[in-house]
């Protein structure tokens, strides 16, 4: 057999615990690498306070009695990357071609620091060349004027813009005529978006951050806080501290589930000591979720029936469901008929742990249900999102104090932007309310979301992408599609704080818009401004920035949406230099269409701001029936690409210096993979079945659902062992997005299935060397 090539540099074993000082060298190492010290301390001690800015990280809440830091480490790299002192000037685009850029990395090109003039691309040199801020609005709007179809432009939204810009960019795009909104949320939890308010009637999480402090039990499943909402590890603390269970259950044992060295805690932190957060750990093969809940409602099924049986109290609240729930019959019948064999082969686990879960389940008065995106991102993450409904059903844990269910959200506002408006599927009620508020009849036909969006550019039907942020093609599945389907554009508008990637895929006219980012001051006629924010948890709360913008000819996104509004819409009926001049007067429009914001200008400016009513949460269900409803989802394949049970099913991961597409570094800590991502990860068994040692290296090849292999492949990925379930790899995102076809995505809400991808691999030999060959 030839000689398997190997390589092990950057790959050692992690001994720590999350946080801890790991976490603090490397946010000094992000602030040394970005910024100058003083502005770095100026701008940490403003982050998630009252009268500062909101992180630009993650969504998780802040607490109701702010400290004197409230970040975390990787909202401290987010501050930094965005507050950085690097500056990508005309005269950088002058000397580098799109041809040059394309051959970088998104490290690299983000690398490169702040936008700071707005840029027209130029096709003769391959630059992108300086334009004035008149010029590029006219043609943008002299192009807009030109489509005769509103609906061949798609309007994509980040999850990072404020609750203004937001309100602002999806009044534009119905003015314009077209309910084309592909947003970040397409590619998180639209599962939840869309399987929620089927079953509760709310497409969002019932839970308050208050509940933490009175659960007796967190089930986490399919998420990694340490790395993707690493301020939930203080609240997990809190949790395991006053003595209530913490149980994990996800494919990979993650660092940030298992324990945690608060670096606010001096006696942690001068000990060495930490705090352990999940009791147990059961891991569950990629895949294998919905198999793994409906094992658990099986064994609860059954404990009842036994618990009746005997004369004791039953397990399932049969009170709740039967005041409060509809379709229980049904989902008793679909338990009934599962088979066991086939839970257990799906899921990966023993009979024995699923029945661990469901008595350390029955045994709680109040069980709160964290998910991420391990449970959404699957062709049936709408139904994963039910089962864990049905779950909390069944003892009647929601509506209730210390329970519920927490959909781990990733940009800061991504549930904000969804709450005011930015959604391809508008609800009638909506519509009639920005029609009655501004006088123009809004679009009723349902618009694209990201997978048809590609899909419409892919089959031409789309003349122009103009992007409120993100980096959407790096981010949407499929780039063998996606790429060629963005050059076949005529317009292409993107608005950035930082060059990536998704901005040197060029269509035939391209502009580069510069804009503040959410750490700067942003000056307007009636003076500094404020944004809102929503986070995972419905509270609302305002968001002020305080550093000097990169660039005097930076704009805000709220004023550059109405901009292009302006000169897109010659007989626009909305007065778009008023609500720039004063956001109050935003939120006064929102408050117009959105009746939950009621005084909005005036509860906003509460320390820590307001909730928004939430009806599940206090057991009003606004659904068709009037009551919560059992879904029942017809077997337990998460993926149909599954239905062989293959072998070797790989899920997309992020890495510790990573946030979504942003890469801060190259490094993986808690992993143990430092300077590179050219990885898999695999099960320790697993490898040694197929003589695998740590450092060889090995391709990845995509099977279509018959299991043949395809032509979608990653090259020469080095083995990392780590203690996974078997069956189950992982690479990182979004390189391994090259797997996942754009058409395999779940049918429901459009999400692709970045987490359950079969594949085969090849081993990676070393060329042979015959006695002629030179050296």
């Amino acid at each position: 057999m030839k000689e398997q090539k190997r390589s092990t540099i950057g790959i050692a074993p992690y001994g720590g615990s999350a946080g801890g000082w790991g976490a603090l060298k490397a946010v000094a190492d992000a602030l040394r690498g970005q910024m100058s010290v003083k502005q770095d301390v100026i701008a940490l001690f403003k982050v998630n306070q009252p009268q500062g800015f909101d992180c630009p990280g993650c969504a998780w809440p802040d607490p109701q009695h702010t400290s004197s830091f409230e970040f975390c480490e990787n909202g401290a790299k987010a501050v930094s990357w965005e507050a950085t002192s690097k500056r990508t000037t005309p005269e950088f685009f002058a000397a580098h071609t799109v041809s040059e850029l394309w051959q970088r990395n998104a490290f690299e090109l983000e690398g490169e620091g702040r936008l700071t003039h707005p840029m027209k691309y130029d096709p003769a040199s391959d630059t992108y060349q300086p334009v004035d801020w008149d010029t590029a609005l006219q043609e943008i709007g002299e192009h807009l004027q030109g489509y005769q179809d509103p609906n061949s432009v798609e309007f994509y939204t980040s999850g990072r813009a404020s609750n203004e810009a937001a309100f602002l960019w999806q009044l534009f795009a119905r003015e314009y005529g077209t309910n084309n909104f592909p947003d970040c949320s397409n590619m998180c939890h639209e599962p939840t978006s869309v399987g929620l308010p089927e079953s509760i009637g709310v497409g969002k999480g019932t839970v308050e951050l208050d509940d933490f402090d009175h659960c007796d039990l967190v089930l986490c499943i399919g998420h990694n806080p340490g790395t993707n909402h690493p301020r939930m590890l203080g609240t997990l603390r809190e949790v395991a501290k006053r003595g209530a269970t913490i149980v994990a259950i996800n494919p990979l044992r993650e660092r940030g589930l298992e324990r945690f060295t608060s670096p606010q805690s001096p006696i942690e932190m001068l000990a060495l000591g930490s705090t352990k957060l999940a009791s147990t750990y059961y891991k569950v093969r990629v895949g294998g979720d919905a198999a793994m809940l409906k094992g658990v409602m099986k064994i609860l099924l059954s404990m009842h029936e036994e618990a009746q049986a005997k004369g004791d109290a039953g397990v399932i609240d049969e009170a709740f469901i039967r005041e409060h729930t509809q379709g229980f019959e049904a989902l008793k019948a679909d338990l009934d008929a599962t088979d066991w064999d086939h839970i257990l082969k799906l899921s990966g686990m023993d009979r024995k742990e699923i029945q661990n879960i469901a008595r350390l389940y029955a045994d709680a008065e109040r069980t709160i249900i964290c998910y991420g995106m391990g449970i959404t991102q699957h062709q049936y993450g709408t139904q994963n999102v039910q089962q864990i409904a049905n779950l909390l059903l069944l003892r009647g844990n929601i509506g209730k104090q210390g329970a519920g269910i927490c959909p781990l959200r990733g940009h800061s506002n991504v549930q904000g932007d969804r709450t005011v408006g930015i959604t391809e599927i508008p609800a009638p009620a909506l519509l009639d309310r920005i029609e009655n508020v501004f006088g123009f009849t809004p679009p009723r036909e349902h618009g694209h979301g990201a997978v048809a969006a590609i899909q419409a550019m892919r089959d031409g039907k789309v003349n122009a992408l103009l992007c409120l942020g993100g980096n959407l093609a790096e981010a949407i599945s499929d780039p063998q599609t996606t790429f060629p389907a963005m050059r076949k554009l005529d317009l292409v508008v993107h608005m950035a704080t930082k060059l990536n990637r998704s901005h040197l895929l060029l269509g035939k006219h391209n502009y580069l818009l510069p804009v503040l980012g959410r750490t700067e001051t942003d000056m307007q006629q009636s003076g500094a401004q404020s944004v809102t924010v929503e986070d995972s948890m419905s509270m609302v709360h305002a968001s002020r920035g305080t550093l000097t913008p990169a660039s005097p000819h930076l704009k805000s996104e709220p004023a550059l949406v109405a901009a292009l509004a302006k000169a897109t819409l010659p007989d626009t009926v909305v007065d778009w230099d008023k609500m720039v001049r004063d956001y109050n007067n935003i939120r006064d429009a929102i408050e117009a269409v959105f009746p939950d914001f009621h005084q909005y200008n005036e509860r906003v400016k509460t320390p820590g701001g307001f909730r928004l009513p939430n009806a599940a949460s206090v057991r009003v269900w606004n659904t068709p029936s009037g009551r919560a409803e059992f879904k029942v989802m017809q077997g337990i394949n998460e993926d149909p690409r599954s239905l062989k049970c293959h072998d070797l099913v790989l899920t997309t991961l992020r890495s510790h210096d990573q946030y979504n597409t942003t890469l801060y570094g190259l490094n993986d800590r808690y992993r143990g993979v430092t300077g590179r991502r050219d990885v898999l990860f695999i099960n320790a068994d697993e490898a040694e079945k197929r003589e695998l040692r740590v450092g060889d290296q090995v391709n990845v090849v995509a099977l279509d659902p018959q299991g043949n292999p395809t032509s979608r492949r990653m090259e020469n990925l080095t083995i990392v062992v780590l203690d996974m379930a078997p069956g189950s790899v992982g690479a990182y995102y979004p390189e391994a997005n090259v797997l996942v076809p754009l058409d395999s995505h779940d049918t429901k809400s459009g999400i692709p299935a970045y987490k359950n991808v079969p594949v085969a691999m090849e081993r990676v030999q070393v060329p042979s060397v015959t006695s002629g060959a030179r050296r």
